[in-house]
């Protein structure tokens, strides 16, 4: 990947922190920032105030991300127009979009505001949503890993981060077994024969991944559950989770899956969301 990062703000404290963040990351992997605020139309009479009010935050968030990002060149960009529309715009050409959880606007209790729902799904790169300023680092990054077109992306963009911040990635694979009746003991045997495949499969397809990236510190972990319950228990001790936007056995119409949903809303650690560049809209 390459380009520059773009950090989405709108004077909320989540944009804040995620314009902090796309700072830091911005700084570790020597690539410029772009600050972006969309200013949507307010009603009529008050235009001339929403102006005013944009143009604070814009400024605002780009001093802040100026003190944490060294020599990295900071611009910024104003504009109106749709929020998602313009921010998914921005991702074709971006090396990744990093948003706030949730913006102005939104009800107090929800954890995923409606905007960074839709820029995560439909994006074409990596998105990253942050909720709030992380005051404990782990050294560890999380991806889950299926061997899914997604998949891949998300595990590229992984190694990226963990060499950037010289920390270990963890490979997470979880695979849920099939329901069968309780009094199919006859299956017992063919449901271990099947999970042990299913790890070996997992093992070889990271194998090529260290074999590639010896400076990277890749440890992989093989569980019998489901992909979402295991991604939230191992990001309680991560600094990033990453997610491919929709793994093996998603709907083909579906932009966002069910596990990367399920970490957006659950995880409290920065979530970067990855879509395979090269899939279409």
């Amino acid at each position: 990947m390459n380009g520059r990062i773009v950090a989405g703000v709108d004077g909320s404290a989540p944009a804040t922190a995620a314009a902090e963040w796309a700072a830091a990351d911005a700084r570790r992997r020597g690539l410029d920032l772009r600050i972006v605020h969309i200013c949507e139309q307010w009603p009529h009479g008050v235009g001339d105030f929403s102006t005013e009010y944009c143009a604070g935050a814009l400024e605002a968030a780009a001093d802040r991300a100026r003190e944490l990002a060294g020599e990295v060149e900071v611009t910024t960009d104003l504009r109106a127009g749709n929020v998602i529309d313009e921010l998914i715009g921005e991702s074709a050409s971006a090396d990744s979009l990093v948003l706030g959880s949730r913006g102005l606007g939104g009800f107090e209790g929800m954890v995923l505001g409606s905007v960074s729902t839709a820029v995560a799904g439909h994006a074409r790169g990596p998105v990253v949503i942050v909720r709030g300023a992380r005051r404990e680092e782990y050294g560890r990054i999380v991806v889950g890993y299926d061997g899914s077109a997604h998949s891949e992306a998300a595990m590229q963009y992984a190694i990226e981060q963990a060499r950037a911040c010289h920390a270990r990635l963890h490979v997470l694979y979880a695979w849920q077994l099939p329901v069968f009746s309780p009094y199919a003991a006859a299956y017992d045997s063919l449901l271990e024969k099947a999970f042990q495949h299913e790890v070996h499969a997992a093992g070889e397809r990271v194998a090529p991944w260290r074999e590639k990236n010896p400076d990277v510190e890749i440890t992989d972990e093989n569980l019998c559950e489901h992909p979402a319950g295991a991604l939230i228990r191992a990001a309680a001790t991560a600094d990033l989770v990453v997610v491919g936007s929709r793994g093996l056995g998603g709907f083909a119409s579906a932009v966002l899956g069910s596990v990367g949903h399920a970490v957006l809303h659950h995880v409290t650690c920065p979530v970067a969301v990855v879509r395979a560049r090269q899939e279409g809209p």
